[in-house]
């Protein structure tokens, strides 16, 4: 038996329960039982992450209770989890990702271009306010937090014309059908590690880690790897307007960054190298967008 570690989101159920059954896809006799953990970030849905005083709002009740022996693993949304590692946890698989790409949910409309002079637009990511005034300078931005299901309802009950949300999110929620458009690449790149699932155990746990290695996507792994790194070292974290995005392609990798700056431009970059470079790609574009002038 697995004990299994989730924030108690229906997304972060519908989340694990995909990790569960690709682990029972390769050990059937397995029984997965889960622990739901209350994180910084659920207890207090309303404010923005950044006035919430800590790193890992959504992460780190749940990596507490890996350190204190309530649960063999913990299944993560790999954007929320911190760059720093927490001492005796590893990262012992990444899954094969969803759809990274951005939605946005606005009813009938189908395009940022189409909302109405001056909309109103909900959203809590500061990548996204920016990416959404570079294409609309007009739009009200408002604040917006809470689960994908709540922001779903404060669009469609007129609370706001439009927000903007993870594609992945929206479909493992069961919520595809609040899709107005997919927002294209490159305008709306992703955070980094978007729509990507991080399951973590305790590093000296050599039977668990194994155990979840077999559910490992090599170019998921590949791809947030570089990622990450790159927003490791910009020091990045929620409050930054960072975004990247790594695609595999065999044994070549393809990393886009942006970071969005006060004046409504973005400073770019653009790396392709091995797979097996891939950290040190996500610090290349890290060391050019600092040089550029980020910081």
């Amino acid at each position: 038996m697995l004990r299994v570690a989730t924030r108690g989101t229906p997304l972060a159920r519908a989340q694990t329960d995909l990790v569960v059954a690709a682990l029972q896809r390769v050990h059937p006799q397995m029984h997965c039982e889960p622990v739901v953990v209350r994180t910084t970030g659920d207890a207090d849905p309303t404010r923005p992450i950044a006035a919430l005083g800590e790193r890992g709002v959504f992460t780190k009740a749940l990596q507490d209770a890996l350190l204190d022996g309530r649960a063999d693993v913990a299944v993560h949304s790999f954007k929320d989890l911190p760059t720093e590692s927490v001492p005796g946890l590893t990262i012992a698989a990444v899954p094969t990702r969803g759809d990274p790409r951005e939605a946005l949910v606005a009813g009938p409309v189908r395009s940022l271009a189409d909302l109405a002079p001056g909309a109103t637009l909900g959203t809590g990511s500061p990548r996204r306010v920016a990416q959404a005034l570079r294409q609309r300078p007009d739009l009200n931005i408002v604040p917006l937090r809470g689960s994908v299901g709540s922001r779903v309802a404060a669009q469609q009950e007129g609370r706001m014309h439009a927000t903007i949300m993870a594609v992945a999110g929206l479909q493992r929620a069961g919520l595809d059908a609040a899709i107005s458009a997919v927002l294209e690449l490159p305008d709306f790149l992703p955070a980094p590690a978007q729509a990507a699932l991080a399951v973590e155990a305790q590093a000296d746990r050599r039977d668990v880690v194994a155990l979840i290695a077999t559910i490992e996507d090599p170019a998921a792994r590949a791809a947030t790897t570089a990622e990450r790194a790159f927003l490791h070292d910009l020091q990045g974290g929620c409050s930054l307007p960072a975004a990247a995005l790594a695609t595999v392609n065999g044994d070549e990798l393809v990393l886009d960054t942006a970071v969005y700056v006060d004046d409504g431009g973005a400073v770019r970059t653009h790396r392709q190298g091995p797979v097996d470079e891939a950290a040190a790609l996500g610090r290349e574009a890290a060391a050019e967008t600092v040089a550029r002038g980020v910081t």
